[in-house]
């Protein structure tokens, strides 16, 4: 039955999200992985749009945070207001506080905002003062980051982009997409919207979470995983050329984050058993904010998809 309902969910996102479908595929593997997403991508690509058509599928509540340099961490966690009338002072909740949370331009904020989004992602609760408040229990952040312009941003530091389950590439749609663009909007404008399907309830999305680890992973293809990240860490053991290409590989957090998306490209496949496919198709998007290229990488022009393509060529499929 969720199986059913998340292919529906998926029909709809690609109707309103059009030509995007690794994008909303991949919003539905962090979804069911529990992981949180950073796409990146020029504006105008429907990443807004993507996490506001998931808002409109399932059971919770939605809201965007337009990231700025003035930004302060009270404006994501909430604080404390004082109340005259009795002398106390009163938790007011933040953004934060929601199902789904779209972090857009992430990396416009400063370091203080970043830390307090960082504790909500690594630990699923804030800290305001002395007290800590748990966040929902269903609690995704989407971040959103324009690669084209770098004046009054600030880099995400390393930790915070290992907390992102994947990171995201958008690319400018094909001449017929774009014409199927149009038509839409313009369906749009008439008031003529696409029907919504019957909304996911959070104890379906439990559910499903919960048949995902259950699927079956053979020792073999547990043992290839593992070695592909072992491959970021000790890259000498495979190749001189890749060696000289990775500076610092991947964490654990990464073998795990691989592992939670392969299982669920799975079970979107229909599958009870993930196959070699399914640790390659997600590869790239768990791993390529999370390893550091060399100078000499960047100077020669090597980018982590060519690095992260060198390492699957070389580490054997069993």
């Amino acid at each position: 039955m969720a199986a059913e309902k998340f292919k529906q969910l998926k029909k709809y996102l690609d109707s309103q999200v059009i030509g995007q479908g690794e994008l909303t595929e991949n919003i539905l593997i962090a979804l069911l992985a529990n992981g949180h997403l950073l796409v990146e991508g020029p504006p105008g690509l429907a990443k807004t749009r993507a996490i506001n058509a998931l808002a409109n599928g399932l059971e919770g509540d939605f809201h965007r945070v337009q990231f700025t340099p003035d930004l302060l961490p009270a404006d994501l966690t909430g604080t404390d207001i004082y109340r005259t009338e009795d002398g106390s002072f009163v938790f007011q909740q933040g953004p934060l506080f929601h199902n789904l949370v779209l972090a857009d331009e992430i990396n416009r904020a400063p370091a203080k905002v970043q830390s307090a989004l960082l504790e909500a992602m690594a630990e699923q609760q804030i800290t305001v003062g002395q007290k800590t408040y748990a966040l929902p229990e269903l609690f995704l952040v989407m971040a959103t980051q324009n690669p084209l312009e770098q004046e009054g941003t600030y880099p995400l530091p390393e930790a915070q982009l290992d907390r992102f389950l994947m990171h995201l590439e958008v690319n400018y749609p094909g001449a017929e997409v774009e014409k199927a663009i149009l038509k839409l909007t313009r369906n749009e404008a008439l008031a003529e919207k696409v029907a919504k399907p019957e909304p996911l309830s959070q104890a379906e999305i439990f559910a499903a979470r919960k048949e995902i680890l259950s699927l079956h992973m053979a020792e073999e293809l547990e043992d290839y995983l593992v070695n592909l990240i072992v491959a970021t860490r000790q890259p000498a053991q495979y190749d001189e050329k890749l060696a000289s290409w990775i500076g610092f590989g991947a964490s654990p957090r990464a073998t795990i984050a691989l592992e939670r998306c392969a299982r669920a490209k799975a079970w979107l496949a229909g599958r009870d058993f993930v196959t070699p496919e399914d640790i390659q198709a997600v590869f790239f998007n768990t791993l390529r904010h999370r390893i550091l290229l060399t100078y000499e990488a960047e100077a020669d022009g090597i980018s982590a998809n060519q690095v992260l393509a060198h390492i699957l060529s070389l580490v054997a499929v069993p």
